[in-house]
């Protein structure tokens, strides 16, 4: 019986010392720590601090537990000579583990409603930003600002499609970060515009769903300039594992000018409607723009997916000019083309459209300015 148990306990314990003995799997399992979390904000600190004060509780509890049980097995077993006791309807026993467990449970839910009333405070707040789900990205929206951008994953295709190493934030990296100031209450205002998300930033304690037609909230003061990083924590479709979530926290100072960086270059964009672009630029911006946001669906070489994402060879990008617009502004209900005409501006819708009409052979000659997308959303 002894040789089995110790055979028993070498099989379990193999991996770990296979692990242990291996430098490139240790530091794998450093990298999946079992904890969560502390973060670096109060509430994330506090819920912190809940979660190790239950788990001590709970630890205290499970070793009284199992010293009284397996003390009770060993000293009371039959082997020694042990008769069990014939009791039933011991008043005084029931009462106290009624009242024990009650009392832990009372003890255990007062931190925790604590904490759960600040979490849920979203008053006094210093800056609000609407933060918006979209398939796959998110659009952030300062306001009182006239600031809004949406946020892209930049992680390339290449090290998605295995073609080169990953980086050291694979799938966690972004075009256009969420930036915050430092030592300022937060309020994010949470929504989506298609289907049901979920902003996760475990190092501020948030994880608020976002549902389309419902504005969820969250707050957070961020007293560590730096750059925290997440993920949408809700199955939303296809790419839901390409939709990360950078956020920024500078001095106010930084931030501020950040800000007004940000208005400046919106002011550009604006500006640029109203100007008429060579084929060559709107050619090589839509080949930018069609890289971040179309790809993923459509391929790289606009060949689509059978059965899925219709091929942009040929199709609604040699129809007429004004189907391809309607197509890339407005969407098309009941596919997972969404509606880019609030997500892009005129100048980037104007630019992909005629990268589409000229790219893989199809050579339309066609050439869209962004004055044309302006006309066309205001006579759609």
């Amino acid at each position: 019986m002894l040789k089995r148990a110790r055979g028993l306990w070498a099989w379990l314990l193999a991996p770990a010392v296979l692990i242990i003995s291996n430098q490139t799997m240790a530091e794998e399992v450093e990298r999946w720590k079992l904890n969560m979390v502390e973060g670096v904000t109060p509430i994330s600190r506090e819920v912190y601090g809940l979660h190790m004060l239950m788990f001590w509780w709970c630890v205290v509890i499970a070793v009284v537990v199992f010293t009284i049980m397996f003390y009770s097995m060993i000293m009371h077993r039959k082997s020694r000579g042990v008769k069990a006791s014939n009791f039933h309807e011991s008043t005084v026993l029931e009462i106290v583990w009624t009242a024990i467990p009650l009392i832990i449970l009372i003890a255990m839910a007062f931190p925790a409603t604590t904490s759960l009333i600040k979490l849920y405070d979203t008053s006094e707040a210093e800056l609000d930003v609407v933060i918006t789900g979209y398939q796959w990205r998110w659009r952030y929206e300062y306001l009182d600002e006239d600031v809004y951008f949406f946020s892209n994953m930049s992680t390339p295709r290449e090290q998605i499609e295995g073609l080169e190493a990953r980086g050291a934030n694979y799938l966690l990296e972004v075009d256009e970060p969420l930036v915050i100031p430092v030592d300022t209450k937060v309020r994010f205002l949470i929504t989506a515009a298609d289907v049901i998300h979920s902003w996760w930033v475990p190092a501020f304690g948030i994880k608020t769903d976002s549902i389309p037609g419902f504005i969820n909230e969250a707050w957070a003061i961020v007293d560590t300039p730096g750059t925290y990083r997440g993920q949408c924590a809700e199955l939303c479709g296809r790419d839901h594992g390409f939709m990360p979530i950078v956020v920024e926290a500078l001095p106010k100072d930084e931030y501020q000018q950040w800000l007004d960086q940000k208005r400046t270059d919106l002011a550009e964009i604006r500006q640029l409607t109203e100007q008429t672009f060579e084929f060559e630029e709107l050619y090589q911006r839509g080949q930018q723009v069609y890289t971040q946001w179309c790809v993923a669906c459509h391929r790289a070489d606009g060949a689509g997916v059978s059965g899925i994402f219709p091929a942009l060879i040929g199709g609604v990008s040699v129809g007429p000019v004004e189907g391809h617009m309607d197509v890339v502004v407005n969407g098309v209900p009941g596919t997972a083309m969404q509606a880019f005409g609030e997500q892009l501006s005129e100048v980037d819708i104007a630019a992909v459209i005629t990268y589409e009409r000229n790219a893989w052979g199809n050579n339309m000659g066609d050439m869209v300015q962004p004055i044309d997308i302006f006309n066309f959303k205001q006579n759609d």
